[in-house]
């Protein structure tokens, strides 16, 4: 699952011409209510005070709930079908892999931002029979202040046939409600605005952070604690509802034998939001994690009838004693399998 280094050179006949280098926006904002932060920490079980009440955000310096690092992935899901519905139109829903993803903090997401999304199509390069399309994406708060810059990169096969017994599994047991492919078009969703780069993040004005853990007490192959945390087939039906992402393979047996799985496997960004939760525990502080990066190469199955148990652990890769950050490698697994090619985490520490 994990994305090939070496890339052959693209061939340009096979590319859509008017995709790669074009920026667009996403025609509603996106506003961020209170009891959705609330589910959404519940859902990826992070559970520092701040997720759930003001008191705690204030002593943070911050004047409403805080979201969770990984929250943004709930407002990239709307613009990733957004882009495959009107724009990336030879790629299926169904037929994607999604094999990195980054998140860049620069301001905390609070519970009453109205955000706006912009999306670059950054490049789509073909290996072999997939292509690898990177999107970068800038989330602006009402005040102007960009909040995330990140990247998602994606594995497709352009033109690919769907699996006849897969879509009839889709059909008859995906969450409804979502209009159908045929009602959308680009001025329903996207703005586009050209070949333009991203809106740049200013310097952050970032409150003081509130860790346990001080920068002084560290050196470079110094070990973080071993997080646990348990993951149920209610746990996996309840991030689905929260995040948007019901693709099926993550509840139906039957879907996810179809699709060559043995089991019903957890979300790739339900356990990148666990590993959030992770460094937020043994930080003390959301607001301190400044870059989150993930390359996934496995997944976690989930059993109907027990749960299955991730466990992550971290060692600092390296100090720097000028910003006071460090950067940490990630480790994850679940039942001896590997969850993460690569994962970093670049953190303030107090």
């Amino acid at each position: 699952m994990g994305r090939q280094e070496t890339m052959a050179r693209p061939d340009i006949d096979a590319v859509p011409a008017t995709s790669a280098g074009q920026r667009y926006q996403v025609l509603d904002h996106y506003e961020v209510g209170r009891e959705k932060v609330r589910e959404f920490a519940r859902a990826v079980q992070n559970q520092h005070a701040a997720h759930q009440h003001e008191a705690d955000a204030r002593a943070l310096g911050y004047p409403a709930i805080i979201a969770p690092p990984t929250f943004a992935s709930v407002i990239g899901m709307t613009a990733t079908r957004a882009l495959l519905d009107s724009v990336l139109t030879d790629y299926d829903l169904s037929q994607f892999l999604q094999t990195d993803q980054v998140f860049e903090l620069y301001r905390p997401i609070l519970a009453g931002d109205r955000l706006r999304s912009e999306i670059v199509i950054e490049s789509i390069r073909q290996f072999g029979d997939n292509d690898f399309i990177v999107v970068r994406f800038a989330l602006i708060n009402q005040h102007d202040e960009v909040t995330i810059v990140g990247s998602t990169t994606i594995v497709a096969r352009r033109g690919a046939d769907v699996d006849a017994n897969l879509a009839d599994v889709t059909e008859n047991i995906m969450m409804h409600g979502r209009p159908a492919e045929s009602d959308l078009t680009l001025g329903d969703a996207l703005v586009p605005l050209g070949a333009s780069p991203l809106a740049e993040p200013g310097e952050p004005e970032l409150a003081p952070v509130h860790t346990v853990p001080a920068f002084d007490e560290f050196a470079p192959g110094d070990l973080l604690p071993i997080g646990s945390f348990r993951l149920t087939r209610g746990d996996l039906a309840n991030y689905a509802g929260v995040s948007g992402d019901a693709n099926p393979i993550h509840f139906s047996d039957h879907a996810a034998q179809v699709a060559g799985l043995p089991t019903v496997v957890a979300h790739g960004m339900l356990t990148m939001g666990l590993a959030g939760g992770y460094l937020t525990t043994w930080l003390g502080d959301p607001t301190a994690i400044r870059k989150l990066s993930v390359r996934f190469s496995g997944f976690v199955p989930v059993a109907a009838d027990a749960a299955s148990t991730v466990e992550f652990t971290g060692r600092i890769k390296s100090l720097d004693p000028n910003t006071r950050t460090a950067t940490i490698l990630l480790g994850g697994t679940s039942e001896g399998r590997k969850l993460f090619g690569r994962a970093l985490a670049e953190v303030r520490l107090g």
